[in-house]
């Protein structure tokens, strides 16, 4: 077993932690403490819910350990986990808060993020997440059944995108063609986010001015690329074309953490970490620094989520003053 510790000022229990092995073609797989230990998914496949002893343990106070799972613990292989906090138990019955599906969940309305489980019902319904912010991505899976991941994005409450793979955004009945609210989200009669019986995960995202930010932009197709203006230096970043199929991009500043040198994964395959030079991260976003289609094709449209590396905001959002 290996217990990886998270570092930072303060210690990080994380609720949601993403891994992916950097040296070998195998999925990445995402973990969560609402589902529980060893239960887990993976973003480039439809498969169900699994369950593996060896995988990821336990949830601990200032990280997690790792079993001796033969891709997430291999003796030597480079391997990268984002981890998020919840921390707040969501338990929400089903008519309450008008949300007509029950809820369960962990949540942190500080910082813009939560898991949410439920049961799904095959027709019309909603459910409450409690963020008391409004989610402006929600990465959703069946983890009953071997279905697509499902994706909404602020840009369309008509349309889909699929963790798991390179499709444009499809028009589909997921989300009843409303968006969410600061207390509910508007579910359709789709297997992929409401199979009828099926239990269900959302991960959902919102904007916090300083620390987290989801949006939009038009690529340049120019080397000398568009930059994505955010107010903080991020830490994660995920992009995805919308308008056209392109492969999902991930980056962060931990794996090489250096300008143009920032190596992507794409969590929509299997493959190894990347090592094209795609982006640079500065203090206030980030800029790209390729014509590349997957993030800056001239005139195709393209969505973002990124978090802060030093948030410049407090836990209430009051910004950040320099001592």
């Amino acid at each position: 077993s290996h217990a990886i510790t998270n570092g930072g000022n303060s210690n990080l229990q994380p609720d949601f932690c993403w891994i992916k092995n950097r040296g070998t073609a195998t999925a990445a797989r995402v973990f969560d403490s609402v589902r529980g230990a060893t239960k887990v998914l993976y973003t480039s496949e439809t498969d169900a819910e699994g369950t593996n002893a060896q995988s990821l343990k336990s949830f601990d106070s200032d990280g997690f350990t790792m079993g001796t799972h033969a891709t997430l613990n291999a003796s030597s292989n480079n391997i990268v986990s984002w981890n998020w906090k919840g921390g707040t138990a969501l338990n929400n019955s089903a008519g309450a808060n008008g949300g007509s599906i029950a809820t369960t969940g962990s949540i942190s309305s500080t910082s813009g993020f939560g898991i949410v489980k439920y049961v799904g019902t095959g027709s019309n319904a909603t459910i409450y997440h409690g963020l008391g912010k409004i989610p402006r991505m929600i990465i959703t899976k069946n983890i009953d059944q071997t279905f697509h991941w499902s994706v909404y994005t602020f840009n369309s409450n008509t349309k889909i995108l699929r963790l798991n793979g390179t499709n444009a955004e499809a028009t589909e009945t997921a989300f009843q063609s409303t968006d969410p609210t600061t207390t509910i989200q508007s579910l359709g009669n789709h297997n992929q986010n409401n199979g009828s019986g099926d239990t269900h995960i959302s991960y959902m995202f919102c904007d916090v001015p300083g620390y987290q930010k989801i949006g939009s932009y038009t690529g340049n197709g120019n080397a000398n690329g568009t930059f994505i203006y955010l107010g903080f230096k991020p830490a994660f970043i995920i992009i995805k074309k919308t308008n056209a199929a392109e492969d999902w991009e991930l980056f962060d500043n931990k794996r090489l953490g250096y300008n143009v040198d920032n190596n992507n994964v794409v969590p929509n395959t299997t493959s190894a970490e990347a090592t094209s030079d795609r982006l640079d991260i500065v203090s206030n976003g980030f800029k790209f620094r390729t014509a590349a289609g997957s993030v800056n094709a001239s005139g195709d449209s393209f969505i973002y989520m990124a978090c802060a590396s030093n948030p410049f905001t407090t836990s209430t959002g009051v910004p950040a003053t320099a001592r």
